[in-house]
């Protein structure tokens, strides 16, 4: 197992807004980034193919696409056949935690994530979760990250060792539309990015569900144009 090197990030990166704003940032803040995405049995793997984009554009040192079916689990209308919701406001996102939450998705995700960290020598972990405009998720909160940091000290090689590692969440306290601009400032082409939980089979945003509403917000917000190509 090669040596812990500062320099060296690993970046889940879904192909969405928010974990390519975390990229850009990663990259700004001087690590070389190795992408990791996940085919899940997700309804929207259309983002697969942003991310791939996404990791070539921003120059990832390595970009690698985990298999893992979370379908044969179900529990989510991300992963089963239950309808995705539409046309939810504010509040309705706030009240209750929705049925597009995967069941441990972000843990599973981290922890795959943290293996490959382990064995590239990478202390620096990036996630581009959020905790302001987000879907009521639980493993997007600041207390997640925290013990899961914690966990991955205590349970590895690694952080046995003393080298350590560090959960990086540099969006969770950030609006969606101080996430875009930030993005913007950092070189992101948003035109590459794929947020819609149900799109099209040719690949346009349906513009209803909740991750659809949420982008259109922050980039209003934002004062900017969205270049995604919605349905409607």
């Amino acid at each position: 197992m090669p040596a812990f090197e500062s320099k060296k990030a690993v970046v889940l990166l879904s192909g969405g807004l928010d974990s390519t704003t975390a990229l850009a940032i990663a990259r700004s803040e001087g690590f070389e980034p190795y992408t990791i995405s996940f085919r899940y049995g997700q309804r929207h793997d259309i983002e697969l193919e942003a991310a791939k984009k996404i990791s070539q554009r921003f120059a990832a040192k390595g970009h690698t696409v985990i298999d893992i079916n979370l379908r044969q689990l179900g529990g989510s209308a991300l992963t089963s056949d239950i309808d995705v919701p539409k046309g939810r406001d504010a509040e309705e996102m706030a009240g209750n935690i929705p049925v597009t939450y995967v069941p441990a998705r972000n843990t599973i995700f981290l922890s795959i994530a943290l293996g490959w960290a382990e064995v590239l020598g990478a202390s620096d972990i990036y996630i581009g979760v959020n905790a302001l405009d987000y879907s009521g998720y639980p493993d997007c909160r600041p207390e997640f990250i925290e013990a899961f940091e914690k966990m991955a000290n205590l349970g590895t090689k690694a952080g046995v060792e003393g080298k350590g590692f560090r959960i990086h969440t540099p969006l969770i306290r950030m609006t969606k539309g101080e996430i875009i601009k930030k993005g913007v400032e950092l070189g992101v082409d948003y035109s590459q990015t794929h947020s819609c939980y149900d799109p099209t089979p040719e690949g346009l945003a349906c513009g209803e569900c909740d991750s659809c509403l949420l982008r259109e917000k922050g980039f209003a917000e934002a004062g900017i144009k969205d270049p995604l190509m919605y349905k409607k």
